[in-house]
């Protein structure tokens, strides 16, 4: 395991435990104390945790109110569809990835795998893998700045997209269902969104099954857009007949 993806592997465990000692992290990740101290020095250097005698605990750095609040929920589903949907991902693609607590997990999984280009809009996603020491490249998008959950929206986000071509668009939303498709609560998320998948060859939508059979303010695109549908559990009923007569993949966790 390379020293990013083992501390991207220490941050998902403090974000989960919120306080951590060091002999904890050495027994379960099998490995000395010493390596362990490094990597939280490592971590505490880039403000992703605070470090104590023995230990550390997490430090609230990404964003603020409610983007900070949805970092902490749903921890363990959400790591557990970032680390599946990895699979999807080889060295030497681009991918855009969109602001959303799943694609900054889904970000630090990427830490991974090596030689990759990612364009985002969100300064977390692009802080995580400028430190990934791998051989990958982050391009923030430029554009007006959203401080609550650090990312830039707008037209000069949106127009900046045409200067990329993507392997991926790897996709938060807000909701999902058979008649809607993919839906957003934010008119500017979804404008990122739309922008994202017009450059890019595949669709890649990351979610917990609480997205499932909801309803949202504004349209995304259509189920017959999305390549890949990445979850915790897979969705029931009437969304799983269409996901399926739409030909898109599901890999669920569970």
């Amino acid at each position: 395991m390379t020293p990013s993806a083992r501390q991207a592997k220490i941050a998902d465990i403090i974000r989960q435990q919120k306080r951590v000692t060091v002999n904890d992290l050495a027994e379960r990740l099998k490995i000395s104390r010493e390596t362990i101290r490094r990597d939280l020095t490592a971590l505490a250097q880039t403000g992703e945790v605070q470090k104590f005698h023995g230990g550390a605990v997490l430090a609230a750095t990404v964003g603020e109110g409610p983007f900070r609040e949805r970092m902490g929920v749903n921890v363990g589903p959400k790591t557990l569809i970032a680390e599946k949907a990895t699979q999807l991902v080889t060295s030497n693609e681009t991918l855009l990835i969109d602001t959303g607590s799943t694609t900054v997990y889904f970000a630090e999984k990427l830490c991974a795998i090596p030689r990759l280009t990612v364009i985002t809009n969100s300064a977390e996603i692009a802080r995580i893998i400028s430190l990934a020491d791998n051989g990958s490249e982050a391009f923030l998008l430029g554009g007006k700045f959203s401080g609550c959950n650090r990312q830039t929206i707008g037209s000069f986000a949106i127009s900046q997209m045409q200067f990329f071509r993507a392997h991926h668009a790897v996709l938060t939303i807000g909701a999902l269902d058979a008649k809607s498709g993919i839906m957003d609560f934010s008119a500017d998320e979804t404008q990122v969104a739309k922008a994202m998948i017009a450059q890019a060859e595949r669709l890649t939508v990351i979610a917990d099954q609480s997205k499932f059979d909801r309803i949202a303010s504004f349209q995304v695109c259509g189920l017959g857009q999305i390549t890949n549908l990445v979850c915790d559990y897979p969705p029931q009923g009437k969304l799983l007949k269409a996901l399926l007569e739409a030909n898109v993949t599901i890999l669920s966790v569970y």
